[in-house]
């Protein structure tokens, strides 16, 4: 019998951080520290520390006292799920509290580790480095909307530039305009006059980082009816964005289909998002809004890393694990990752850096859903692809990689794909996954999924035909199947093509 869960990789160590905010406390606990992190568990409470702290300056009575008692628990959780370590940040409220050092203290000796306290500067570091580990060369600027405070930051790749703190978090606006979001404008646009390097933002990104934005984000998806239940990397559309803010910040939130999908505790706070997004879209001009599901937090962590560490690909670093956690041989799944690049080129496929990342992460997810029923591996690897927790890739991305391994699967017709998946993966990569899917469908016929041979298939061309060649000694892996599918792949490619023994 075996003793031990294999679901987990063997070289992590738990690691757990509570981030202790103006509106929330979370304590997350990490499967290690990585490029792309597993979460093992995660716990928010709503505290409001931050309420009423415009009129009173001191941390909010109940939120400090419910928030003592919960850190005991946070603690017990941090020990029982093994963690080798405890970090705990906080942010605005408890910084600008008169009460906050006193707060501090309570809470640290509850939890038994010292508490590292951000300035303003270092949120926007750390938030900007959240942005920098989970885009793939993000370039615009990032806009973390805490309940006390908002971060702004200039990201362009791995270089962090202008940053600054403003009082515009949403309990914090909510307090000082008095719950008047006509007010909440005008506090909102003199802030952000401040903010000069929004200027420097026109016609590039807006990255959203904070649960505020993040329940905005999710609001507009429901409303739109996207298909996609991801929140991370969500682009949402200039088209049309201005009216559902203002609808939004009107309160008009009945008339918004799915906001019985939001918490009513975040309601309360979505017209001030939105304030705040609309005068950040006002005075930047951005190209794109898009969402992202790291922050200060996922920020903290990758700054834990190893300098060369922090340089890997976090799709392709995710792409891996699910490999060695699920694919029948992960050696297996990198021999095809870089043979089918070769092979790309060898086709003439031109394809741009993001398309060359999204071939790679695919073929290392190919073999992932081979427990399922036979009928069912195709939908199985869409499904877990789709709504796996990946950073790194755009919706457009992930739909190509989890339609490429659908087709490996269930075969190259593009008849089964829904209209949604179809729009949301565009004509260039639907037809991309079906290339892809014909090549991998050849392939794992002559492997078996196992390591060895994929290294020896060799690539010639003989009057315009393009012979894939299996080396002598592995003749009897040619075969009827193997010819056929062979045939299908020439057929989507347009080209004529054959497999010979050489």
């Amino acid at each position: 019998m075996i003793a031990n869960s294999q679901g987990r990789l063997p070289d992590r160590r738990p690691v757990s951080i509570i981030d202790i905010g103006s509106n929330s406390i979370r304590l997350v606990i990490y499967e290690g520290i990585a490029r792309s992190p597993t979460v093992l568990f995660n716990e928010k409470m709503l505290a409001g520390l931050g309420r009423g702290i415009v009129t009173t300056g001191k941390l909010d009575p109940d939120g400090v006292r419910r928030a003592v008692e919960e850190f005991g628990r946070f603690r017990a959780l941090s020990e029982q799920a093994g963690a080798e370590s405890l970090h705990v940040i906080a942010t605005a409220a408890a910084r600008e509290a008169e009460n906050g050092p006193d707060f501090i203290h309570r809470a640290e000796e509850i939890l038994g580790t010292p508490i590292k306290v951000l300035t303003g500067r270092q949120e926007a570091y750390y938030s900007a480095l959240g942005i920098i580990s989970g885009f793939h060369k993000p370039d615009g600027i990032a806009g973390d909307l805490g309940g006390g405070s908002l971060e702004l930051v200039d990201v362009r790749d791995r270089e962090i530039g202008d940053g600054i703190t403003l009082p515009l978090g949403g309990l914090r606006l909510q307090e000082m305009a008095q719950n008047s979001t006509t007010a909440a404008t005008r506090i909102a646009r003199t802030e952000l006059i401040r903010a000069k390097l929004l200027r420097a933002g026109q016609g590039r990104t807006f990255y959203c980082v904070g649960g505020t934005w993040r329940n905005l984000a999710r609001l507009h998806m429901l409303v739109r009816g996207y298909d996609l239940n991801v929140m991370h990397n969500y682009e949402m559309p200039m088209d049309g964005l201005s009216d559902f803010l203002k609808q939004v910040e009107a309160g008009e939130l009945d008339k918004a289909g799915g906001i019985d999908r939001i918490s009513k505790s975040r309601r309360a706070l979505l017209p001030y998002g939105a304030t705040t997004l609309l005068e950040v879209l006002r005075a930047m001009k951005p190209d794109r809004v898009v969402v992202s599901a790291q922050g200060v937090r996922e920020g903290y962590l990758y700054s834990l890393l190893p300098q060369d560490k922090q340089l890997d690909d976090p799709l392709i670093s995710a792409a891996e694990e699910l490999a060695v956690l699920r694919a029948r041989s992960v050696r297996h799944s990198r021999e095809l990752a870089e043979w089918v690049g070769e092979t790309f080129r060898v086709f003439g496929i031109e394809e741009t850096e993001d398309d060359a990342r999204y071939r790679h992460a695919a073929c290392l997810l190919a073999d992932i859903g081979w427990r399922a029923h036979p009928e069912y591996r195709g939908t199985q690897s869409l499904n877990i692809i789709a709504h796996a927790s990946f950073i790194g890739v755009d919706h457009p991305g992930r739909a190509f990689i989890a339609l490429a391994n659908m087709f490996r699967h269930e075969g190259i017709s593009a008849d089964g794909v829904s209209p949604e998946m179809r729009a949301l993966a565009t004509p260039h990569y639907v037809e991309r996954a079906r290339i892809l899917g014909a090549l991998l469908r050849v392939v794992y016929l002559l492997s078996a999924s196992m390591p060895g041979i994929i290294p020896r298939l060799k690539w010639a061309s003989d009057n315009g035909t393009l012979r894939l060649v299996v080396p002598q000694e592995h003749a009897g892996l040619r075969g009827e199947r193997p010819s056929g599918r062979m045939a299908q792949l020439a057929k989507v490619l347009g080209r004529p093509m054959e497999l010979v023994v050489g």
